[in-house]
Formats: structure tokens, C-alpha cells, sequence
């Protein structure tokens, strides 16, 4: 007998003495009790509000437990997200002051790795610094560009005055305090502000360094590259940190004449115009063509001639395929064409495509590098989608290195999807 399933919110049952708790399912019990941290809205099967209420508030730490009751851990709740809880601790029941406590040692253990894997040096002045759940701080995000800290508050429990007091207390007094200190903004992301239902944060710096004008922008230094970083403007919180060491190995890689195909800034075109005689950034946004072009003028010593192209990808390459242009070197580093996994077969066709033009147009020899910031979109199926692509083309193609992000955006094994960013370098023969 067919029986359909109705959409259904979680049930409210009476409150229970230790707060507001969820009874989830037993498929997400053992995903959490594998290492995984989120529950999902389907997943929840019952809410318990606090005793004396009746609906848990927007934010609040909540007791996650199984269907039989067996607390699993403390998490932050969310009314809007289909992640409905992000675990933040193994304890049940966690006070609000036993978490900030918990937020302080754990954002102090996260700018301690940096100073390993990230050092501030000559080449490099920028690193992420907080990368939410693959530092075990859900929903909290910063970046550091020079003397600018760019944060994220991206959930109902994260975006509080009390995490932001304490998160800008100490950011300023650990980065750079016998050197003028830093300037902190909070820059929330528009879509998920919206997905989570968060008031806009109040205008101004978090914490400025002067009392004057507060500072906006600044010049930041990757592998030696300097860069234009502005805190009003751009994607995400600015540059893609994550590829700072895939900037770096195309520049290694790269000879001859060279396509950065979507090279917003231009990231990749200007590290492999260290050693190419040409090199074209295409980018659909012409305000950031604007920015790459300011980044080149910054660089002047750079020997490759370089120029940018306003063009939408795919047609682009399908006209410059039609009319034999020859490269070198290609990169391929479009945005994310699977934000859902509804969306990853379409995603699959449109990386196959870039891939296979691409293949036809780089001379033999030439190198590809190929990359996807699809998290739904797996190692493995990137890397087969580029094997197809390389049977369609005819080309025999060797692949070099497979690489991800730069350690300071760290991944955890057990949570698949901090294991975003995906790199090939390939030979095409």
C-alpha cells in the first residue's frame, strides 16, 4: 500500500527540567555519533521548549537527543535554517556563559594554528582566520587582509552582542597589538542573513583603530602579489584566501600565453603573469575586472602582457574554440555551480563543458588547472567528469597533482563538507 508523506514541523512536547532539548532521529543519532555536526530540520522529530514557555527562542543552546532520550550534545539552535542545529559540545544542557567561556579558549586555539600553517611573513600578510565548524566554532567566520579583520556571524546563536564582544576583544588584542592593531568589521553574508532571518549588524567598525574616518580599505600581500582588498565591496569577505597555494603552484606551472577563465580579481592571472609572455582574465562582473586591473598596477614588474575580458564563461570559450584560439595554460575556477545537491547534475554538465573546451583549445603539452568550490560536488566525481571530459576531447590527459584549500581553512574528516575546494593540475598531451 502507497502511503504519502506530508510535509510536517517538528512536534512540541512538554518541557523537561534540563532546557530546551530536540529528539532527533535515529539515522541523524549515528551521524552525530560518527563525528558529523549538523541535524536538519527533517531530522528533528520533536522539540522540547523550556520549562515555564513554549516555543525554544531563536539562538538558543539546546540539548540534542535520540529518540530514546539519550543526550548527544549541546547545539545551536536555529528557527529559520534547514540546519536546524550546529553542535558545539559533546556536554548536554551548556550554559550560555559555559559556551562563551568555550567560544574564547577555542578562537584563541584557532589563531594559534594560524601562526603555524599561515605565518605572517614578507610574502604573506592575510589568512583566514576562523573557519566555523572546521575550527569548532559553527557559524563564525574571519578573515584577515593586513590590518583588516573581516567577520561573519552566519546563525540565530552566533550573531549576538555577547559572541561579538567577546570575539572582538580578542581578535584586537591578539593581532598585532604593539603595532597599531587591527580594524574589525562585520560583514554579513545578504543570502544567509536572509536564510537565517538576522538583523542587519549596526553600522561601523567592531573595532577600529583611530578614532578618525574608520579605515575601509587596505593593501594585502599573498606570495608576494600585492592586492587591493575593500571591506564595502566584493564576494564573500573579499579575496578567495582559499586558493592561495594554487595561486601559487600555477605560477610554477604556467608558460606561454595563458586563459584565467572567471578570474574575478584576478587571482590566477596575475601569479601566472610571473612567468608567461601573455595571459587573459575573463570575468562576467566588470567591477571586478576593474579590481584586477588596479591589482596589476600594483605589481608593475610583472613581465606578461596582460589583458581582461568582460564575457559570460561558456560563451566565451565555445567562440574562441570555434575560431582556434590556442593556450598554453588554462584555469578554469568558476563559482559554485551546485549550492544544492538538486543542483549538482546540472553542475556535472556545466563542468564537463569548461572542461572539454578547454582540452581543445590548449596546445599539446599545455597545462590545465581545474578547480570546483562545490561542496555537493565530491573529489571524486570532479575528477570523473574531468576524465570524461578528456575522452570527449580525444586528449590524453595526465593528472599532475590534485590539490584543495590552503591549511588554513582546514577540513574535517567526519564532516564532508568543510572539504569544499577542489584543484586538478593536469597535462594535456
Amino acid at each position: 500500500m502507497l502511503r504519502k508523506v506530508e510535509d510536517r514541523a517538528p512536534r512540541v512536547v512538554a518541557a523537561q527540567p534540563f532546557g530546551p532539548a530536540a529528539a532527533i532521529t535515529r539515522r541523524a543519532a549515528d551521524r552525530l555519533r560518527a563525528g558529523h555536526l549538523w541535524v536538519y530540520r527533517s531530522d528533528v522529530e520533536s522539540l522540547v521548549p523550556p520549562l515555564g514557555t513554549t516555543e525554544i527562542q531563536p539562538g538558543s543552546l539546546i540539548t540534542v537527543m535520540d529518540s530514546r532520550g539519550i543526550p548527544l550534545g549541546t547545539g545551536l539552535y536555529s528557527s529559520a535554517s534547514q540546519i536546524a542545529v550546529r553542535i558545539i559540545s559533546n556536554e548536554a544542557a551548556l550554559s550560555r556563559p559555559a559556551y562563551l567561556e568555550q567560544l574564547r579558549e577555542r578562537v584563541i586555539a584557532a589563531l594559534a594554528l594560524r601562526d603555524d600553517v599561515s605565518p605572517e611573513s614578507m610574502e604573506d600578510d592575510s589568512c583566514r582566520l576562523i573557519f566555523s565548524e572546521a575550527d569548532n566554532l559553527p557559524g563564525i567566520v574571519a578573515d584577515r587582509y593586513n590590518d583588516l579583520v573581516i567577520l561573519q556571524l552566519l546563525t540565530q546563536g552566533t550573531a549576538q552582542d555577547d559572541v561579538r564582544h567577546l570575539l572582538t576583544e580578542v581578535l584586537s588584542q591578539r593581532l598585532r597589538p604593539d603595532t597599531g592593531g587591527i580594524t574589525l568589521w562585520e560583514r554579513p553574508d545578504p543570502k544567509i542573513r536572509e536564510l537565517e532571518q538576522l538583523a542587519h549588524p549596526r553600522p561601523g567598525p567592531l573595532h577600529p583603530t583611530t578614532t578618525e574616518a574608520p579605515q575601509l580599505t587596505t593593501i594585502f600581500t599573498i606570495n608576494g602579489l600585492r592586492l587591493h582588498f575593500d571591506a564595502g565591496s566584493g564576494q564573500k569577505t573579499g579575496a578567495f584566501l582559499d586558493q592561495r597555494l594554487n595561486y601559487a603552484a600555477a605560477a610554477r606551472y604556467a608558460t606561454g600565453s595563458a586563459l584565467d577563465i572567471c578570474t574575478y580579481q584576478g587571482g590566477f592571472a596575475l601569479h601566472m603573469a610571473q612567468n608567461c609572455r601573455q595571459v587573459t582574465g575573463v570575468d562576467a562582473s566588470r567591477s571586478a575586472l576593474e579590481v584586477a586591473d588596479r591589482n596589476r598596477e600594483l605589481n608593475p614588474d610583472l613581465p606578461a602582457k596582460i589583458e581582461w575580458i568582460e564575457a559570460d564563461a561558456f560563451e566565451l570559450l565555445r567562440e574562441y574554440e570555434a575560431t582556434g584560439h590556442q593556450y598554453d595554460t588554462i584555469v578554469l575556477d568558476p563559482p559554485a555551480f551546485a549550492k544544492s545537491k538538486r543542483a549538482a547534475e546540472g553542475a556535472m554538465r556545466g563542468y564537463k563543458e569548461l572542461n572539454l573546451r578547454a582540452m581543445k583549445m590548449l596546445r599539446p603539452g599545455g597545462t590545465l588547472i581545474t578547480c570546483s568550490c562545490s561542496h555537493h560536488v565530491p573529489l571524486q566525481e570532479f575528477t570523473e567528469v574531468v576524465s570524461a571530459a578528456a575522452t570527449d576531447a580525444s586528449r590524453r590527459v595526465q593528472l599532475l597533482e590534485t590539490r584543495g584549500a590552503a591549511p588554513d581553512h582546514p577540513a574535517i574528516l567526519t564532516l564532508p563538507e568543510t572539504s569544499y575546494l577542489k584543484c586538478l593540475i593536469c597535462r594535456v598531451g
